[in-house]
């Protein structure tokens, strides 16, 4: 299983006071350093945290993969086709939200982001969707040629009761199952910790895991090496217990 490390909240914290720091650029060459499988960045609408700079330095310094995520304007576009990234998550954006807070919903929004895949997918970048995990996601996901889903962890990670999580648990492994079977690769990721990690890296066809704010906030006390290597190992150890 691999690890993404979004280094979007070094943006955040930059933007605080409008500093040239801390440099998402040099986060994502530590992360590679500590054996991150590769970085996520998303370059929002209003660049609140990464901005176009963070995103073309990035672009050179990356060794492993990069993944761009974004909405699917065309402004958008045209700067993925520009700068190609390896993947491109495209994601639901509401200027207002705090963070992304939901995934697409694709019986509905699929006819507004096809055309999307369509340009990145001629250029040779692969599409990801970052989706609810519904059965009528996958299917539409597939109807519409992605080449991965991202399934959102989110209603999992803010359960509120030991009932919600199982069930939101279940929703996940159903889709990521069914996402398989219809050829699509199956990515996850959205609120996940270092407590609740475990049970989304048990899930077999899950290829990728995106973590961000949970790795920047435990690198305040340990260091973004340290915690990098510390998330790894838990996602390590889950596999192998579930002979992955």
């Amino acid at each position: 299983m691999r690890l993404s490390v979004n280094i979007d909240h070094v943006g955040t914290l930059r933007g605080t006071r409008h500093t040239k720091y801390p440099d998402p650029a040099h986060a994502a060459v530590i992360a590679e350093q500590a054996g991150a499988n590769g970085i996520t960045v998303h370059l929002r609408g209003d660049r609140r945290h990464i901005n176009d700079r963070d995103f073309y330095l990035v672009r050179e310094l990356v060794t492993s993969h990069l993944t761009l995520e974004c909405s699917a304007s065309q402004e958008m576009i045209d700067i993925a086709l520009q700068v190609k990234p390896d993947m491109v998550t495209l994601v639901p954006e509401n200027p207002s939200e705090n963070t992304t807070e939901r995934g697409f919903d694709l019986v509905e929004e699929a006819p507004e982001i096809e055309h999307a895949v369509e340009q990145l997918a001629e250029t040779g970048i692969i599409v990801s969707l970052f989706v609810d995990p519904t059965e009528e996601n996958m299917k539409a996901a597939a109807a519409i040629n992605a080449d991965y889903v991202e399934l959102n962890t989110n209603y999992y990670a803010l359960s509120k009761t030991f009932e919600e999580e199982i069930d939101a648990l279940r929703t996940l492994e159903r889709s990521a199952h069914q996402a398989s079977k219809l050829k699509l690769g199956v990515a996850a990721g959205h609120a996940l910790t270092y407590r609740n990690v475990r049970n989304i890296a048990a899930i077999e066809p899950v290829e990728e895991l995106s973590i961000g704010h949970a790795i920047i906030s435990r690198a305040l006390f340990v260091g973004l090496d340290a915690a990098i290597r510390e998330m790894m190992e838990i996602i390590r150890r889950t596999r192998r217990s579930i002979g992955v």
